[in-house]
This record gives structure tokens, C-alpha cells and sequence, in this order.
């Protein structure tokens, strides 16, 4: 009975802050559908109306944020007035997400509209939610509505792969994912890289095992459980925007080693040319930011360190 209490209150200490968080966001869900009753809200879950109930919640995760991980935002003025793409690393769990989330409402009283991957549309019991935080599939006409509508878009192109395989290398792991700069390209907007110092440090997964690689490969469907949740020094870095420009000749594609079947195609050059500068912004916030490996213990410290990094 010893060795058992022991062996369960280990497995409570690891997953305990990964299962509150979880529920924290459907108590979010709650709340707004208690809101939704209350005042009998029937308008659309993108319009103001429900930016009264949008301000309570991201207040919530803001103050949640600024005592567990003493959450700190940097770069919020390379942010454009208009529409955008952005582009981060996902972590174990996406919590400095939600944290970015919120106060860049609470800050700028603006949405950034969200590219899930399916599974979290299967989640039960979150549908609300979504909707008034603005996650989508993101098709690429969902997200070219969006910013033919102003508002800025986000996506990790590791989505969850990178969540699950990913380690505290903090390696990328895109692929060859390039639809988020043909949007924007279709869209004549710019991409703007953010990063999340720490966020494998807070929140880990364990060593992957080629069962659950090869799991995942077939069903798409995140069957390892993430860990950790220590109170590790967050900040969130916003680069620079990388801006929009058509003009893209073949000798800078070959300068940077890209290879298209048609060098002479310049939509097929501009696509090569954006996404990769993306995913070197990128892995420069990454280099500059973040000791690698990471390091729990150096983490940890950080929260005691007033200095900006």
C-alpha cells in the first residue's frame, strides 16, 4: 500500500499543473457559456459584444501567468496596425500561447485569430471557447478572410509533432510545411516570428519512443501526455516582421540553397524564399533567447533575475 500511495502521489506531482491548466480551460468554457445565458448573447463569437467576457478570462490567465511563470511580453511594437501571419514554436503545451493571448488583449484590445490542428476541434466541451477566441482549422480561405478582415493570424508550423517530438534542443520541426507563407503571400502581408523562452522547460515530453512516434503518424492523434509545469521564467519574444516582397530573383533562391522544379516560377520562388526566412527568424529567437540545452535548474533561477535578457 506504501509503495502504491507513493508510485500514485508521484504520477499527481508530475501531471498535476498539466490536468489543472486543463481544467482552467474548461472552466473558461464555462464561464462563458454562463455569460452567454445570462445575457442571452446571439451575436457572432468575433464581434465586441463579447469582448466584456474576453477581458475576464484573458485577466484571469494574465494573473495566473504573472505568478506561476512570471510571464513577461517583449516585442509587441513590431506587431503591424494591419493583418499578419505569426509564426511560433509550439511547446509541450502551448500555455505561453494562451498567456500571449491574453495580454495582447488586455494590452491592445485585439484578437489574434488562431490555426488548430483538428483534434482540439474534437475536444468536447470547448466548442464556445474556440469560437469567442477565434481558433480555427485554418483552411486557407478561413485565413485569408481573416486578414482580408484585419485581423492577425497564428500558426506553428511544428504544430503538434513538434509539441510531441521536440525536446529541450528546442529543434523545429516544419517539414516541409510552406502553406503559411503562400498565404501570406496571397495576402501581401508579413510574416512576424515568436518565440517562448523556456516553454520546454516548463512543460516537457517524454523521450520518444518509436511506438508513439509511429501512433501518431497514423491516427494524428496526441496519445503522450506532457509533464512538469514548474514555475520557470517565460518570455515571449516578437521579432521583426518579415514584409511582404514579390520581387524575388533566382540568384538570391540559389544564394540560399532552396531548389523549386521551376526556379523560373516566381510564386513558387517567393513561397521557398518566405517560408525560409521564416523559419530562420525563427531559430534566431531560439538562438538568441534560449540556453540549449535547456536547463530546468538555470530556468528556474531566471524568475529571481530582474534583468532582461
Amino acid at each position: 500500500m506504501v509503495i502504491i500511495s507513493l508510485t500514485i502521489c508521484a504520477i499527481l506531482v508530475v501531471f498535476i499543473v498539466p490536468l489543472t491548466i486543463l481544467f482552467f480551460i474548461y472552466l473558461s468554457n464555462i464561464l462563458l457559456l454562463i455569460y452567454q445565458r445570462n445575457s442571452e448573447v446571439k451575436a457572432d463569437p468575433l464581434s465586441e459584444v463579447w469582448d466584456g467576457a474576453r477581458k475576464t478570462i484573458a485577466s484571469f490567465w494574465d494573473i495566473y501567468a504573472r505568478i506561476w511563470h512570471g510571464y513577461e511580453l517583449h516585442g509587441v511594437e513590431n506587431l503591424p496596425e494591419g493583418p499578419g501571419i505569426l509564426v511560433y514554436y509550439h511547446g509541450a503545451i502551448p500555455i505561453d500561447y494562451l498567456y500571449f493571448l491574453s495580454r495582447l488583449f488586455l494590452w491592445k484590445k485585439r484578437l489574434c485569430l488562431s490555426v488548430a490542428d483538428h483534434f482540439v476541434f474534437r475536444l468536447p466541451g470547448l466548442k464556445l471557447l474556440l469560437e469567442v477566441t477565434g481558433v480555427m482549422p485554418g483552411t486557407r480561405e478561413e485565413c485569408l478572410i481573416a486578414l482580408k478582415n484585419g485581423h492577425l493570424v497564428s500558426i506553428s508550423p511544428g504544430g503538434v509533432r513538434e509539441a510531441l517530438f521536440s525536446d529541450e534542443s528546442y529543434q523545429l520541426m516544419w517539414g516541409n510545411r510552406k502553406g503559411f507563407a503562400q498565404v501570406a503571400l496571397d495576402a501581401k502581408v508579413p510574416i512576424i516570428p515568436m518565440y517562448t523562452q523556456n516553454v520546454r522547460e516548463g512543460y516537457r515530453m517524454f523521450k520518444e519512443r518509436r511506438f508513439f512516434r509511429q501512433l501518431y503518424e497514423n491516427t494524428r492523434l496526441p496519445f503522450t501526455p506532457p509533464y512538469g509545469g514548474l514555475p520557470v521564467k517565460f518570455r515571449t519574444y516578437i521579432g521583426e516582421p518579415i514584409p511582404y516582397d514579390p520581387n524575388i530573383t533566382t540568384e538570391e533562391l540559389v544564394e540560399k540553397r532552396l531548389h523549386c522544379s521551376s526556379l523560373h516560377n516566381q510564386v513558387c520562388k517567393s513561397n521557398f524564399l518566405f517560408s525560409f526566412q521564416t523559419k530562420t527568424a525563427v531559430q534566431a529567437l531560439i538562438s538568441k533567447h534560449q540556453t540549449i540545452p535547456g536547463s530546468i535548474w538555470k530556468a528556474l533561477l531566471e524568475r529571481f533575475d530582474k534583468r532582461r535578457k
